[in-house]
């Protein structure tokens, strides 16, 4: 299975922003009006203490110049790993537009302000989905989980704002590097990767596909 990649479309060095968010910031605008069916979708990559990696799929939630922001329970097994091996990758697949970008970065805790705020601001079931879920833990079947929620609605039932649990929160991947890939004809992307020196100055280097 191959799909050949349009040969009018590429990046190069002149059509970067100064800067890899404002960057991705465009390159997630045109995502946004592609439209892409969840354009915030990425897989975060994570590694234990030994190095044994898993990956999965979630959903960014924010970005700025700081980095990549997502929420999880810190308890799951992704809390787990950036919190013994502080490090993640995060790869936006926006295969539909032949683009890809990729981040590898450090891994620190967003301040429990930002993480109360982000909170609040999600559907009342997520809310009380968070509470009942043992994110990553082994259950022994759906009736469990649906208990476990069903006990999380009965005992915030007549609360106006339900609290973020104590093991729930975000995430922000700092990046060490920023790649934006664009498809070509005959395999030849282009592949332009910001990276922060270790003087922290950030630099544009080509890669080849």
């Amino acid at each position: 299975m191959r799909n050949e990649y349009a040969a009018d479309l590429g990046l190069t060095e002149p059509d970067l922003a100064p800067d890899w968010h404002t960057q991705f910031a465009r390159w997630f605008a045109d995502a946004v009006a592609h439209p892409l069916p969840e354009p915030n979708a990425m897989v975060v990559g994570t590694a234990d203490d030994q190095g044994r990696p898993s990956g999965r799929t979630v959903l960014l939630k924010g970005y700025d110049a700081e980095g990549f922001v997502f929420y999880t329970n810190h308890r799951s097994r992704k809390g787990a790993e950036v919190t013994a091996n502080p490090w993640a990758s995060l790869v936006f697949p926006w295969f539909p537009m032949q683009r890809q970008v990729t981040v590898t970065g450090r891994v620190a805790h967003v301040d429990r302000a930002e993480t109360e705020a982000y909170f609040a601001s999600r559907p009342r079931g997520s809310q009380l989905g968070a509470w009942a879920s043992t994110q990553s833990a082994v259950v022994p079947d759906r009736a469990a989980l649906d208990a476990a929620y069903q006990a999380a609605s009965e005992r915030f039932a007549g609360v106006g704002s339900i609290p973020a649990p104590p093991h729930w929160g975000g995430f922000r991947v700092r990046p060490e590097t920023v790649e934006f890939w664009q498809g070509r004809a005959s395999r030849l992307h282009d592949r332009l990767r910001f990276r922060r020196t270790a003087d922290g100055v950030w630099v544009v280097e080509r890669l080849a596909p």
